[in-house]
């Protein structure tokens, strides 16, 4: 980090805090930070600063070990961000393997990051966390009859560890009040474009997410990850030929009485199995398949949408754009310009 980025001489910088922990998820602080150093390259104003409990190098997940600028007792008074990013066991018991990482957090190293977080939480403006960064919030009530998010592998843990959190499991990030909470990795990119947007206006933003070569404005209701990776989830013959067909071809007749049909089962013992293991009904899987077929078709090719309507399975424009909405919170006219492939403008 450069001496600019710890000191901005700008009184009127904004400071966003990196409360940082041993073995911290590196690319969830070094993806936030790169978005607040290049919008300072574009107008924008941020003071970044990270702590540790002690002041010293944290180690990370990624076989590289990360310089503090000050310890916890020396940290501001008042500042506007602070950002804690993922890391911690998801269930806290610090079962080894559970990230599929090569390191885990010790015990104390979670002590002290729950500690760290509960002292500079009331010195914030707004918080964020990263990944399961949301587990030490939660942990600290922060997030009690808030809507939150973490990363998808871990969504039904903290729902379950956490019931008076509202886990929202499809979204790539969540505001809910002073409090912003992403998803895994990568999306702490989308949470800081979001960030730099709110503090310093869409075109700063829009600038940054061009130099970064990122999606700009992802919006925060887009799925985690595809139900295409979905499916490939491990099921049985009769289930995984139905999983298969609804993939291969979302417009065809997959109500619930042909694809039971089809899996030689009664409809009731379908939504069973999809239940335990799909993890949604076969309701919700159809209309997840056609959303993503018709994003590809949108973003790829100039097919009118009653076309794509058609060939994703939706029939209607009308119905595309209430499973949009609902779904990503846009239409797909709006999907469209977000997405397309496109050459760089003169």
């Amino acid at each position: 980090m450069t001496d600019e980025l710890r000191h901005n001489a700008d009184p009127g910088a904004k400071t966003v805090v990196f409360a940082l922990y041993d073995k911290v998820t590196l690319q969830d602080v070094a993806a936030p930070m790169e978005i607040f150093a290049r919008a300072n390259d574009f107008g924008a104003s941020y003071r970044v600063l990270t702590v540790s409990p002690s002041g010293r190098p944290v180690g990370t997940t990624a076989f590289a070990t990360l310089n503090v600028d000050v310890a916890l007792d020396a940290a501001p008074d008042a500042f506007d961000t602070l950002l804690v990013p993922g890391g911690v066991p998801a269930d806290f018991s610090f079962t080894p393997g559970l990230h599929d990482i090569p390191e885990e957090p010790t015990p104390d190293s979670v002590a002290d990051a729950c500690d760290m977080v509960r002292r500079l939480a009331p010195r914030a403006r707004r918080i964020a966390s990263v990944c399961t960064g949301s587990f030490v919030l939660a942990a600290l009530g922060l997030l009690d009859g808030r809507r939150a998010t973490t990363h998808w592998a871990h969504c039904q843990t903290l729902a379950r560890q956490y019931p008076a959190v509202m886990v929202d499991p499809d979204s790539l990030f969540v505001q809910d009040g002073p409090f912003i909470t992403g998803a895994g990795i990568t999306a702490g990119i989308d949470l800081a474009l979001a960030m730099v947007e709110s503090d310093f206006g869409p075109a700063v933003a829009r600038r940054v997410a061009r130099w970064m070569v990122v999606f700009l404005q992802r919006p925060g209701g887009q799925a985690q990850f595809s139900v295409w990776a979905e499916s490939a989830l491990p099921v049985t013959g009769g289930l995984r030929a139905v999983v298969d067909s609804v993939i291969a071809d979302p417009a065809g007749d997959h109500s619930l009485a042909a694809m039971a049909s089809r899996a030689a089962v009664s409809e009731r013992h379908l939504v069973r199995v999809f239940r335990d293991q799909v993890g949604m009904t076969p309701a919700r899987f159809v209309e997840q398949a056609r959303l993503e077929a018709a994003k590809v078709l949108l973003a790829t090719g100039d097919h009118s949408q009653d076309s794509v309507a058609r060939r994703s399975g939706f029939g209607t424009p009308d119905t595309m754009r209430r499973t949009f909405r609902r779904n990503l919170g846009i239409s797909p006219g709006v999907y469209r310009n977000r997405f397309r492939t496109t050459g760089v403008d003169a």
